[in-house]
């Protein structure tokens, strides 16, 4: 499918994953039809004066035209053919504040969001069915394998674009092909929305376990384990034929688990170090989405009766502050 060149694609987040895809975007399209929310006014301020974002992958050089970087998401979006979400799952309702029903008629809505919205504990496209009535027809989801980082440094990279509509998520994902980016189309929209979810949290686990100084032989473990508690998980949820081992599932669980620039994995290191949970939030500078997710996802398994051993030592560490030492430890007795 040929890229419609005229339309007006906008992003809502100012984050390093969305940084990455301004990048990929004006690499990709021309940069007059990008457009850009920015969440602080003194970071918007900077852009427009240095090109750079001064908070995130500062490196990248940012081709948006200073007319169409904003502080009001509301304007981006009426503004924008097609709108990508790309805020913490957290701090989305606040982003979206000022934002109504009508503001998304007649749009494409991409969410490149790896978390769930607090207290609806929903999936991003769940969320924006209920409280903006947009059909599902016209949401795509975005999945990894895929770390900003390395986008930044234009190495190799893989999307998975979901959508009910094959035709609408192929649509889309024409604007980020690249050279260094390449595309898969799914229709396995719930499925990548939870994988992308859940595999935050067992970077989590990862991270504790090698904070509390377990090798790769255990690593190695955990992660097939946590594949196949994905498995069931998403098919409990969403049962339809799909292949858990495709890079959408395994490959973004694989990098997240492992790769230096996993912020939930660096995140769960510094817990099975010691650290509180207020503790290593304070350190770090970016949201590690599976903190968040855990607590979600914990109401999500209680309602459907599910068995989820590693999302529930990783929920009882983080919420109710059990040992880290003693919880990996019985969690290691029934692994197979």
């Amino acid at each position: 499918m040929s890229k419609e060149t005229s339309l007006k694609i906008g992003i809502v987040g100012s984050g390093s994953w969305a940084t990455a895809m301004v990048k990929m975007l004006t690499d990709n399209t021309q940069p007059k039809n990008v457009l850009w929310w920015v969440r602080k006014e003194e970071d918007r301020d900077y852009i427009v004066s240095f090109k750079h974002n001064p908070s995130y992958l500062s490196a990248v050089e940012i081709k948006v035209a200073p007319h169409n970087i904003y502080i009001d998401a509301k304007d981006v979006i009426q503004a924008s053919d097609i709108i990508v979400l790309n805020t913490p799952a957290a701090y989305l309702k606040d982003a979206l504040k000022d934002v109504c029903e009508a503001d998304f008629k007649g749009k494409i809505v991409v969410s490149a969001i790896k978390g769930i919205i607090p207290d609806e504990n929903q999936a991003v496209g769940d969320y924006l069915v209920e409280k903006y009535n947009i059909s599902l027809q016209d949401i795509v989801v975005i999945a990894g394998p895929c770390h900003a980082e390395e986008v930044a440094q234009e190495k190799l990279s893989y999307l998975t674009f979901g959508c009910n509509n094959l035709e609408l998520a192929t649509k889309v994902a024409t604007f980020f092909a690249s050279h260094y980016i390449k595309t898969v189309i799914s229709p396995d929209t719930m499925g990548i929305e939870y994988g992308a979810v859940l595999k935050n949290i067992y970077a989590l686990a990862g991270g504790m376990c090698h904070g509390l100084g377990y090798g790769d032989n255990f690593q190695a473990v955990l992660v097939s384990n946590a594949l196949r508690e994905m498995d069931y998980f998403v098919n409990a949820l969403s049962p339809r034929a799909r292949d858990i081992k495709a890079s959408a599932y395994l490959g973004d669980l694989l990098v997240t688990a492992y790769s230096q620039f996993s912020r939930n994995r660096t995140f769960g290191n510094m817990i099975g170090k010691g650290y509180t949970v207020q503790s290593a939030q304070l350190e770090m500078n970016m949201v590690a989405e599976g903190y968040y997710a855990s607590g979600c996802i914990q109401s999500i398994i209680q309602k459907h009766n599910l068995d989820m051993p590693i999302c529930n030592m990783v929920y009882q560490v983080l919420y109710n502050h059990k040992s880290a030492t003693r919880e990996v430890a019985e969690l290691a007795k029934i692994f197979i």
